[in-house]
């Protein structure tokens, strides 16, 4: 009967948590970027502080303030060329559609259906949606808790964490004596802080990387713009597994508006493909190592749950908050085993047959072979 009890406790916690995070999402989704963006400038900060010997305000002001212009050019750059794209949308519209018509005819001959109810009669302008739209976008930018709300006061979090570091700090050693000694909170802090810093770093070091091998595959078939569209997807990767394919769309529609072949446009995608499984296989794994040791089951299913729950920036914060649970978890007795299972499967519980696969591959590796 206890152990029904506390199981039903336990159920009734994540309950109310979960519903306490959704309704004070407004003021925990800020706080999160700043909390994993502090985290990141962080270094920044203490090279201002110990090698340029400046104050601490100081360094954390300079220091948000490179990180934030650097964000600003960023997105001044991609409003630029954006805006260039999109004044040719309604020619590129003319082509697609001229070249999607026998396609449809085909189809609308093989099943039935009219291409009227696959399309529409209104002829797209996508200039003419975005103005008809503005509104509506406007306010989802405006309202509390959108995304220039959260940009404002994620920096402002950040100075403010960054500043009292070490109060914070010693805050969260009072309020875990009762359940661990200083040492092991100075040991999960870390394994924390790792975690966060390995994450980041290596994400924008992929972006980087991802964003070449873009540009130069869209720059070997002759796309327009393949500087902007391949940094654009990679830009993307903030939201795993789904940015990949929202940034391959967009140059295969612009190659099959551009090119006399459909295969123009397969072949985007086919390259992005490509370097989306050399990111996900060797890229990532080679630069984060195993230091975000998530499974690819409990990666999507993060990133799922955190979307039903806060919509896109749940999908960004979704892997560094589960990394994060997991270090937690780890760390705890009574949850170890939701830890392991949050982790990646190592080798002693693959099957006999990849074992064996795998100590052959290893000893290919050692060979040279």
């Amino acid at each position: 009967m206890p152990n029904k009890n506390h199981v039903a406790l336990d159920l009734l916690a994540v309950v109310l948590i979960v519903f306490m995070a959704y309704i004070l999402q407004d003021f925990i989704i800020p706080l999160l970027f700043a909390i994993i963006l502090s985290v990141l400038i962080y270094p920044i900060v203490q090279y201002f502080e110990s090698r340029l010997c400046f104050n601490r305000i100081i360094s954390i002001t300079l220091a948000i303030t490179i990180f934030t212009a650097l964000l600003l050019v960023m997105f001044v750059l991609i409003g630029i060329q954006f805006d260039e794209i999109m004044s040719k949308s309604d020619s590129y519209y003319a082509k697609i559609e001229q070249k999607t018509t026998p396609l449809l005819a085909d189809l609308e001959q093989l099943i039935g259906v009219s291409r009227k109810d696959i399309v529409g009669n209104n002829k797209l302008e996508v200039k003419e949606i975005v103005k008809q739209n503005s509104s509506s976008i406007l306010q989802f930018l405006t309202k509390s808790g959108g995304i220039l709300s959260d940009f404002i006061l994620s920096p402002l979090y950040m100075f403010l964490f960054l500043l009292y570091r070490n109060f914070l700090v010693s805050f969260l050693y009072k309020a875990t004596s009762g359940l661990c000694n200083k040492a092991k909170t100075r040991k999960v802090l870390g394994e924390l802080y790792k975690v966060q810093q390995n994450y980041l770093v290596g994400l924008v070091s992929v972006m980087v990387i991802v964003g070449f091998l873009n540009s130069i595959g869209l720059l070997f078939l002759g796309i327009d713009y393949p500087f902007f569209f391949g940094f654009f997807c990679a830009l993307l990767l903030l939201v795993p597994y789904i940015g990949i394919i929202i940034g391959s769309l967009i140059p295969a529609l612009v190659a099959l508006a551009t090119k006399d072949s459909y295969w123009y446009a397969v072949g985007v995608i086919g390259i992005f493909g490509f370097i989306q499984f050399i990111e996900g296989n060797f890229i990532t794994p080679k630069i984060t190592g195993n230091k975000v040791s998530l499974n690819a089951f409990v990666s999507i299913l993060s990133i799922v749950l955190f979307s039903m729950l806060w919509g896109i920036p749940g999908m960004i914060l979704a892997l560094p908050i589960t990394a994060s649970l997991k270090v937690i978890f780890d760390n705890s007795t009574h949850l170890q085993a939701v830890g392991f299972l949050l982790g990646e499967a190592k080798e002693k519980y693959f099957s006999n047959k990849a074992k064996n696969r795998l100590k052959i591959w290893k000893r290919l590796r050692k060979l040279k072979v």
